[in-house]
């Protein structure tokens, strides 16, 4: 008897032991008292008015007594005015300092001190103190209150590797980082806080770039359990025969093809004090777990990086992990509807028909624009059956977005004003900016299909003819839809950002959710 499509061999590497991120500590310690590091890093501020010398931050009397290193003369001859991100090195004379371990004082600029200079000036650090084991610094003491989160997000986040060479990699991130000159005390809740924004990017970067010969819908539903248990939330899954006898025939469609079939998975968050009458956001990822687009088949330079085409999925199930850690007032339900877009004689045809969970139907015309057949079904059910104060879904959607945007801003769309000034505002504090786009009802009519009550590849401008596609499957709730395609990849490292998969939104959800009242003014 031949083998079924689940049970078909797959060629699956093993798990390497993954680059972890930096251990962050506070001390109120000066930067010289801390024993055992290698480097220490000192905040730079541009001087007051035109061509006013820089002003050095905390620390920065007792390293020059100390070690005897004149800093400012460094500044000088280096030409650095203080800019965030700008990192001057000096070696520490043999002698000099108490500890022997001590070999580098360096000077970051941190600009005009925003949130973006700090997190720019956290990245600068990290990528100056690879294959270091520890460094303390006094960055962020210049202002705690402004400065420590956004600090050690760029600190992390610029940190970030992964690699599957048999060999150990070339460079790894330092190891621990204390946070020098700050009291515990007032400030640990920060910093759990910040760990958990940026371990949130970590987290959707590191499944994101998981090959997807191991990534199959099979597997990124395990890892969701494994989170789910990790982050004490509750957990729910369907597998390919529940998706079936419940109606999610998008879902179904697009992973009919593949040797492993799709799941769905629902993870649920509630806060300590939450009663019947606290609200419920809800938030859809799309896990698409590789993409070849289907019978409409992409070319091979457009296919090569769509294993991070499940980065919604990776954002949503990241934003869920770290809700308990930044204090989230409401309750959040995240699903994933997982499906590999595979090509074989069982896979989607134009043409076809499928039925979505609640019954509306949507003529294939184009298999490559299966990212919102999947949403749809998810987005159906959870109007229906979570009854949500707010929708929010998370996709790598169209490419249309990334002709619109380039590669460092991401878009969305949005049904409510209040809800659109939330989420821009907290992709800019959050360092993810987000351009709204319009849903544009003079696009509807492309829906139009002769056979189903819509197509599901209307044409351009694609980016809003997507999402005016999934707005049919919200009715009247607030929702707002995030199309990352364009800036689902780095093309480089660039402050914060790293080559490769960005796992864009997640640190933007978590500056929304996060907030004392996120919904304010929504519902």
């Amino acid at each position: 008897m031949p083998p079924t499509s689940s049970d078909r061999p797959r060629a699956t590497p093993t798990l390497p032991s993954q680059v972890s991120p930096p251990r962050l500590a506070l001390s109120a310690a000066r930067p010289l008292a801390v024993d055992g590091v290698e480097v220490v890093a000192l905040p730079v501020v541009p001087g007051e008015g035109e061509g006013a010398a820089p002003v050095l931050g905390p620390g920065a009397e007792e390293v020059t007594e100390q070690l005897g290193i004149d800093l400012l003369a460094l500044l000088e001859a280096e030409r650095s005015s203080g800019e965030a991100g700008r990192v001057v090195a000096s070696p520490v004379p043999l002698g000099g300092p108490d500890q022997a371990s001590l070999r580098r004082v360096l000077l970051v600029g941190v600009g005009a001190q925003r949130p973006a200079d700090f997190r720019k000036a956290g990245a600068a650090l990290a990528r100056a103190v690879k294959d270091v084991g520890a460094v303390a610094t006094t960055i962020p003491a210049l202002d705690p209150d402004t400065g420590l989160e956004p600090f050690v997000v760029g600190l992390v986040l610029g940190s970030f590797g992964f690699s599957w060479r048999s060999r150990p990699p070339e460079h790894v991130p330092v190891e621990q980082v204390v946070l020098a000159a700050l009291d515990p005390k007032p400030y640990d809740a920060a910093l759990r806080r910040a760990l958990a924004v940026a371990g949130a990017g970590w987290r959707s970067r590191t499944l994101a770039t998981v090959p997807s010969n191991l990534k199959s819908p099979a597997w990124l539903a395990e890892e969701a359990r494994r989170l789910a248990d990790e982050a004490g939330l509750g957990y729910r899954v369907w597998d390919e025969q529940q998706l079936a006898a419940e109606g999610f025939g998008g879902i179904l469609g697009v992973g009919q093809g593949s040797a492993t079939p799709p799941r769905l998975v629902q993870l649920d968050y509630a806060p300590r004090r939450a009663g019947r009458r606290t609200p419920t956001v809800v938030l859809v990822g799309k896990g698409i777990t590789f993409d070849t687009g289907g019978l409409s088949i992409k070319p091979a330079q457009a296919m090569a990086n769509m294993k991070r085409d499940m980065t919604g999925g990776a954002v949503v199930l990241a934003t869920m992990a770290a809700l308990a850690d930044v204090g989230c007032p409401v309750r959040v339900v995240g699903l994933v509807p997982m499906a590999e877009n595979a090509v074989s004689g069982d896979a989607l045809r134009p043409g076809d028909v499928v039925r979505h969970w609640g019954g509306r139907t949507t003529e294939v015309t184009n298999t490559d624009a299966e990212g919102r057949v999947v949403l749809a079904d998810a987005l159906a059910y959870a109007v229906s059956e979570l009854d949500p104060t707010v929708v929010v879904d998370v996709a790598t959607l169209t490419g249309a977005m990334k002709v619109a945007l380039g590669q460092q801003v991401g878009g969305f769309f949005a049904n409510r004003e209040t809800l659109a000034a939330a989420i821009a505002a907290a992709g800019e504090a959050s360092g993810e900016p987000l351009w709204r786009m319009p849903l544009a009802e003079v696009y509807e009519d492309k829906l139009a299909s002769k056979v189903a009550d819509a197509d599901n590849a209307a044409g351009g401008p694609g980016a809003i003819t997507a999402a005016l596609f999934l707005q049919h499957f919200v009715g009247d709730v607030p929702w707002a839809h995030l199309d990352v395609a364009s800036v689902g990849d780095a093309p480089a490292d660039q402050d914060e950002w790293t080559e490769g998969p960005t796992g864009f939104g997640a640190r933007a959800l978590l500056a929304w959710l996060g907030g004392d009242a996120p919904l304010d003014g929504i519902a």
